[in-house]
């Protein structure tokens, strides 16, 4: 989709300010990159996919229940042909059960954290998750790792101004002023593709790239997803990966 307007119009934000839980498991813990090949250099997901909705970003700020959404479209793609598209109603409802005023701009917004709660305990359009790990923002090989065994990543970002009229993220060589992180608002997306150079993220119905040197900078939270939609958590461990200790840590913590 060829952006004809600045992208500062074409959706709102909504993504609150990380908050941890020593619960939440560690991607890390799992793998072992001895054992595990090496991730792809390069990664498309978004290709089986010809429609990502809005799921209503563009009026409200449920950035990290459309997100949602999109992932079970590119999870769904590969594994049955097509992708499978929840409702608008469904995300806009799981985003009624966990959103908040946030406080700095008296609008309505929602945790990473609890999204990832609400999507494992009750599902979003009738999808449940497994499983969910945080992923370290700083380990490339890992975030690489985590976005090819579990069909990409749902993240995080502090978006700064600069970004609203770069066609493609990059960092601007300083971290203040309209660059500085959250100067625009956070945001949440999912990663669907990525090369030596770029990732590529949903947002606002359209895929949008940005720099590696981008990430490092701007997104503070990034987590793998088990879902069933794109892993049959009965079937075989990717491998290298310790299936079997996630599901026992996962059983522990829920206990």
């Amino acid at each position: 989709m060829a952006i004809t307007t600045p992208i500062e119009t074409l959706g709102k934000l909504g993504k609150l300010p990380v908050r941890t839980d020593v619960r939440t498991l560690s991607f890390a813990r799992y793998v072992d990159t001895a054992k595990l090949p090496p991730p792809p250099p390069d990664l498309d997901l978004a290709q089986a996919v010809p429609d990502w909705p809005m799921y209503g970003n563009d009026r409200i700020g449920d950035c990290t229940t459309a997100a949602a959404g999109h992932m079970i479209e590119a999870w769904t793609a590969p594994v049955r042909g097509a992708p499978v598209e929840v409702t608008e109603r469904a995300v806009l409802s799981a985003f009624d059960k966990v959103k908040q005023v946030d406080p700095a701009t008296g609008e309505e917004g929602a945790v990473e954290l609890d999204v990832l709660t609400y999507w494992r305990k009750r599902g979003i359009g009738g999808h449940r998750i497994g499983a969910f790990a945080r992923v370290p923002v700083w380990d490339h090989r890992l975030v690489r790792d985590a976005a090819y065994l579990f069909g990409g990543l749902y993240i995080g970002l502090e978006l700064p101004l600069t970004a609203q009229r770069q066609p493609i993220w990059d960092w601007t060589h300083s971290l203040n002023g309209p660059a500085r992180p959250g100067s625009w608002g956070g945001h949440a997306v999912d990663v669907v593709a990525y090369d030596r150079h770029t990732l590529t993220v949903v947002t606002w119905g359209r895929l949008q790239q940005l720099t590696w040197a981008f990430w490092d900078r701007y997104v503070d939270e990034v987590y793998a997803i088990l879902s069933v939609d794109f892993l049959d958590e009965a079937g075989e461990a990717p491998n290298g990966f310790d299936l079997a200790a996630l599901k026992a840590d996962l059983e522990l913590i829920t206990a």
